[in-house]
């Protein structure tokens, strides 16, 4: 039987520091000496435990305060596989959303009658990647309109573009369908039930000694970013979007992941949450859903799943998952992979954009710390 997530939750207070994670220590160091980051934290581990758990660096490059495994981060587009995939996993099981129904039945205002929620998620839909909004908008009415009535740029299902837009407008699918805004629905089908307690929009100033500061606005907002969304678009929504927005920390993303491997969890009892049953029904997905979810698509098309993405060349899953791993990446410098073969996960978190996003030293690092945290691992039948 699987442990309940309280005591999966205590699991990662321990943690190897044998030798054998001493490649992935030096990985991180060195990158911390290179300034492809600030600072960066590490979580890997497997469904029923977190094996590795370790802090790197400073937050930023002036104060010299140490990062540690309860900083926060602004997971930028992590928040479409944690926050608005999972609320489309839980509307599909519940039957409320179809994956092949037009995106126009539950959001009437957009503009599209033929774009179907799998495309939505697949990134096939024929909307562009994402446009400059910001500067005009002033509200989510706002931007939803001008979502809701932006062109494509390709017949649906032709081609993949990595897509804000699409997000936005399953942003709404989810309001609409619920009838809740997105974070209260994921804060009381999600975040509570499995005591993601370091996991929310908009985090209270209280947090902010212990949230990584990201990028130096000197265009628009005219400040260092630290606290409120890096995205620009989704600030311009009031900081919560399902395409950006998210705040979390490693050990709370732990607990999301290893409930996602549960999916996989093989003659034992899928328990989701240490709590009464009222709760368990709240984040019920069951692991058929989440294993569709977790699918290749369109393989002539794309490595796209639905909403997660799935190794590919120069993939920032590295060079050693096994066929029907998934995960994503977030512009920040943050990424989660999940590997279920091997029964692994690997979260690494940083602030790369800190104090500029023309620094992509993370890419050629997430590929390593992949790597290395296999080697580590070991594979596990």
């Amino acid at each position: 039987m699987l442990l309940p997530v309280l005591a999966l939750a205590f699991a990662v207070t321990t943690q190897d520091t044998t030798d054998r994670w001493a490649p992935m220590a030096r990985i991180l160091n060195d990158a911390v000496a290179a300034h492809a980051f600030p600072g960066a934290v590490v979580a890997i581990g497997r469904r029923d435990t977190v094996l590795y758990l370790q802090a790197f660096g400073h937050l930023d490059y002036e104060h010299h305060v140490r990062v540690t495994t309860r900083t926060v981060y602004d997971i930028a587009s992590l928040t479409k596989v944690v926050g608005l995939t999972t609320a489309m996993m839980q509307l599909v099981e519940e039957g409320l959303v179809g994956l092949d129904t037009p995106a126009v039945r539950y959001v009437p205002a957009f503009h599209d009658s033929t774009i179907t929620v799998r495309q939505l998620l697949t990134h096939s839909s024929g909307l562009p990647a994402f446009k400059r909004w910001w500067p005009q908008v002033h509200s989510r009415a706002d931007m939803f309109a001008l979502v809701n009535h932006e062109p494509l740029e390709q017949p649906p299902g032709t081609k993949m573009v990595y897509s804000d837009i699409g997000a936005m407008v399953m942003t709404q699918i989810v309001e609409n369908v619920t009838h809740e805004r997105l974070d209260r629905y994921l804060n009381s089908r999600l975040f509570r039930p499995l005591r993601m307690r370091d996991t929310r929009y908009l985090p209270p100033k209280s947090w902010l000694p212990r949230i990584a500061p990201t990028e130096m606005d000197s265009i628009y907002r005219h400040t260092m970013v630290r606290g409120v969304v890096h995205d620009e678009n989704a600030w311009s929504m009031g900081g919560i979007s399902g395409h950006a927005g998210l705040f979390s920390t490693a050990p709370d993303l732990a607990k999301f992941v290893q409930w996602m491997l549960g999916a996989w969890a093989d003659g034992r009892t899928d328990r989701r949450t240490d709590g009464q049953p009222e709760q368990r029904d709240r984040l019920s997905v069951s692991p058929s859903v989440r294993q569709m979810f977790t699918r290749v698509q369109e393989p002539g098309l794309s490595s796209r799943a639905l909403g997660w993405d799935t190794p590919s060349a120069n993939s920032s899953g590295g060079t050693h998952l096994q066929p029907g791993a998934f995960g994503h990446t977030g512009f920040t410098g943050t990424s989660i992979w999940i590997d279920p073969a091997q029964d692994l996960f690997i979260i690494l978190l940083t602030n790369r954009v800190h104090p500029t996003r023309e620094n992509t030293q993370v890419f050629a690092v997430r590929r390593a710390v992949a790597d290395a945290a296999v080697a580590a691992a070991g594979h596990r039948p």
